[in-house]
């Protein structure tokens, strides 16, 4: 039998190389190739090493006829094409946490710039003055640090704050109370810690959810003289607002490793702003990191191609191939699940119960359970899958559970995700129609039928006359094609649930319309 082939297309440490020979492999190491000579070559493989340089586009994919894994040696996979290389088959596989330490640190070091000033006084003094009593500095000795994102990388931010002897305040929906206590840190709202603290270091993923997270208003009612760190996604911050308020002096200084569009333009309106430094997306680079990338990056791909063991894949479950056409289904029924009751709950997530009862009960519980655990936490990370969800639930605090029931209940299979929150648990269940047709047919405790995909809207409103008709009438005002339309209700005359599906993303201001109709109790889009 013929070894598996490998090729390393970008520069990476040459221990890799070693890793894929020790564990099996065939390796060739040719770098800086253009497209062209890439699809020339890269028929002959079965997995591809990367980097950031490599674009694996579609004409790539095509050419690759006989790839079955390309692992990117670090978090960020934009330069793959994930739903082209699913549809060819091909296994995507990062590593995202090999460079945590390497980013965390690099927040430390631009917060203590920040304090002091540094680069602005390195560059005067390099320039031939002495300008010592221009810069007055602050001590983080005592101060407050606010953490936005208390996972991986904010967990290790926290505990070098706590050895230089502030006092760390996190805000994260999956930070529990436990978990806080282990971490050393308080946790509040996204508000309350904007109001005490006096270093902000964001270290969340970029998603509908957090985008802006630090708005214009939010920035304008954090406390006076705040200083910003952000190594973790562009986009997070709102730059045209940091930059007044800079200039305005509400926002004392501000150091970003990321920018919106990247590389920003040179004429960028915070470039040349006092109190204000930047990097070019440093955050990972640093020899260790490097190193510990494409180790691990090696070690998963090795894994894969000889023994078929599947680690930190992004589009690919881990199931046997004995298991994965019957489990396909309910893990798609499981993964909408998650997602629809990570949309809807309120408030920090202390526990999640997963229930499998009928035939789902004689089923593996494991891929049914990251499923959820995937679409629960993709409303909070970019990188997110079913083989790391269930290790970022654990890492956050989050008690899963799974359960089977042996009993027979009104479907002949069932999954039933609970989740527990501040204001008490919240359920959804669904089934399958058929065998193989996921279908919602519970919220919140109350009855619904419907499938859960696409573009999606929520509402709760008191079941009374001519309220369906306000709503179509809203929706065909706006353009708004509906494709599905379900609904559901306690008892007569009391609280109805309608759960409709739409032909595109539903404007922000449409939402607000329909909050504002008569009988509204709660809007919410959904995307499946």
């Amino acid at each position: 039998m013929s070894k598996p082939k490998v090729l390393i297309s970008d520069k990476m440490d040459p221990n890799a190389a070693r890793i894929f020979e020790e564990r099996g492999c065939d390796v060739d190491v040719i770098t800086g190739e253009t497209p062209e000579e890439l699809a020339a070559r890269i028929g002959e493989y079965d997995g591809l090493a990367i980097r950031s340089s490599t674009k694996v586009t579609p004409a790539i994919l095509d050419a690759a006829t006989n790839l079955k894994v390309i692992g990117r040696a670090g978090i960020g996979v934009d330069n793959v094409d994930i739903p082209y290389a699913s549809g060819k088959g091909v296994v995507v596989m990062n590593t995202p946490f090999g460079n945590s330490i390497t980013t965390a640190e690099h927040a430390i070091a631009l917060m203590m710039a920040l304090a002091r000033q540094i680069p602005e006084a390195n560059a005067r003094t390099q320039a031939g003055e002495w300008p010592k009593s221009a810069f007055m500095g602050v001590e983080v000795t005592g101060k407050t640090l606010g953490l936005v994102g208390a996972g991986n990388i904010g967990s290790i931010v926290a505990s070098r704050a706590l050895g230089l002897r502030m006092k760390v305040v996190a805000y994260d929906p999956f930070l529990t109370e436990d978990r806080a206590v282990e971490l050393g840190v308080e946790k509040v709202d996204l508000d309350t810690l904007l109001s005490r603290a006096d270093f902000v270091s964001l270290h969340t993923p970029l998603t509908d959810q957090t985008r802006n997270i630090l708005s214009r208003e939010r920035l304008e009612n954090a406390k006076p003289g705040i200083r910003i760190v952000n190594c973790a996604r562009g986009g997070l911050v709102d730059e045209a607002a940091l930059k007044d308020l800079l200039d305005s002096g509400h926002v004392a200084g501000a150091a970003l490793d990321v920018f919106e569009t990247e590389p920003p333009a040179k004429d960028h309106p915070l470039f040349g702003t006092p109190n204000f430094i930047c990097t070019p997306h440093l955050g990972a680079s640093t020899t260790e990191a490097q190193v510990n990338v494409a180790l691990q990056v090696a070690e998963q791909m090795a894994d894969f191609l000889v023994n078929g063991g599947v680690t930190n894949a992004l589009n690919m479950p881990s199931l046997s191939a004995e298991e994965a056409p019957k489990l396909k289904p309910y893990m798609k029924l499981a993964e909408n699940l998650g997602s629809l009751v990570g949309q809807l709950a309120h408030g920090n997530l202390t526990k999640i119960s997963i229930e499998r009862e009928g035939a789902a009960a004689g089923l593996s519980g494991k891929p049914i359970e990251g499923a959820v655990l995937a679409g629960l936490m993709k409303q909070y990370s970019d990188t997110v899958n079913m083989v790391n969800a269930p290790f970022l639930a654990k890492e956050r605090g989050l008690d899963v559970r799974s359960v089977r029931h042996e009993r027979e209940g009104a479907y002949n299979t069932l999954i039933r995700v609970t989740v527990g929150t501040e204001q008490g648990d919240r359920s959804v269940a669904g089934t399958l129609f058929g065998s193989d047709a996921p279908r919602l047919v519970e919220i919140f405790g109350v009855g619904i039928e419907a499938e859960l995909a696409g573009h999606m809207l929520y509402i709760v409103n008191e079941d009374a006359p001519g309220f369906i008709g306000r709503i179509g009438t809203l929706l065909g005002q706006n353009g708004i094609n509906i494709g599905t339309f379900h609904l559901g209700r306690r008892d007569a005359g009391g609280e109805a649930v309608l759960l409709l599906s739409v032909d595109q993303p539903i404007p922000q201001d449409v939402v607000k319309q329909a909050c504002d109709l008569e009988g509204v109790k709660f809007v919410k889009p959904l995307e499946f």
